[in-house]
């Protein structure tokens, strides 16, 4: 016999304002014990030292948790100056400390301009990038430092909000895989004072933004009243920006067996969230991509229960 799965089925998902001093592990675990639920997946890491959204994939979800970890974010960050610390964030160790004296917001905004377009970024060894199956991260815990390769990244945008002579903060908006915190180390290194990053909070990632962010301590008091699930997200809205291409029951029954359909009236390129038509109410699919024939192909679908 095999092994009972613990847990409750629970598809969908929450997007949490994650608090400060969590990990984004520590806050799948949390979630997965509120809602008993058998299978939860976080969608990109976010330091303890971060707040704000991310969002946690329940059940049938985690199937499409990679769309969201290959999407655009939305970051505030607070800098500090003159202080430079290993991880570059305040939770690091101090490893130099220099004046600021002569640093201006005009300097700043001079420097900033390296970092806004397509740049190359070599990750952090404090990061979760993996290597050997083990995150960099744990490396760098037991001083050990290794070569890293740089990654293409692109930064959209990159503004300067408030500056108050030792301290800054950015609004960024970026590519996947971008460091916020190899950010403020290299403008400390251009600025010649060093800097760190003191404050992060995520703003947005791919389709959700803080209007869709909610506490654990909301989660909480809603477990108490036996109300939790209202507060999941349906599985579509992990592509909810996406073409929505609708399908008949008989084009729905041949797409469910792998094969691609012809759907009038469809997008000519690219992905689409699937929809089944019904009477009642329409059924999410899953999401397909419309092939150079015009047909669309299944590419990853819910499973039916």
């Amino acid at each position: 016999m095999g092994r009972r799965r613990r847990g409750r089925v629970v598809n969908g998902v929450i997007v949490i304002d994650k608090p400060q001093g969590l990990s984004s592990n520590d806050a799948v675990q949390k979630a997965k014990r509120l809602f008993g639920a058998r299978k939860v997946g976080h969608t990109g890491s976010l330091d303890p030292l971060a707040t704000g959204v991310l969002p946690l994939c329940f059940g049938e979800a985690t199937k499409f948790s990679q769309y969201l970890l290959a999407s655009d974010k939305k970051y505030w960050a607070r800098i500090k100056l003159g202080v430079a610390t290993d991880s570059g964030d305040a939770d690091g160790k101090v490893i130099a400390e220099r004046s600021v004296d002569g640093v201006s917001e005009a300097d700043i905004e001079r420097c900033l301009a390296c970092f806004r377009g397509e740049i190359d970024q070599v990750p952090s060894m404090f990061s979760a990038v993996k290597h050997k199956g083990q995150p960099l991260y744990k490396l760098a815990r037991q001083g050990i430092e290794i070569e890293r390769e740089a990654r293409r990244v692109n930064i959209y945008s990159n503004e300067l909000v408030a500056f108050d002579g030792n301290e800054f903060e950015l609004e960024i908006h970026c590519s996947k895989g971008t460091y916020i915190r190899r950010i403020a180390e290299e403008l400390g290194q251009a600025l010649d004072c060093g800097a760190h990053v003191v404050a992060l909070r995520r703003r947005q990632a791919g389709p959700y933004d803080e209007t869709d962010l909610i506490t654990f301590e909301e989660l909480e008091k809603a477990r108490e009243t036996g109300s939790l699930d209202p507060y999941l997200q349906p599985i579509s809205s992990t592509v909810r920006e996406w073409p929505e291409v609708e399908l008949s029951d008989n084009t729905a029954y041949y797409l469910r067996q792998g094969q691609p359909v012809i759907v009038p009236h469809a997008p000519t390129s690219g992905w689409v969230r699937l929809f089944e038509k019904g009477a009642s109410r329409d059924q999410f699919l899953g999401v397909g991509e419309v092939l150079d024939d015009g047909r669309v192909a299944p590419r990853r679908l819910v499973t039916s229960h």
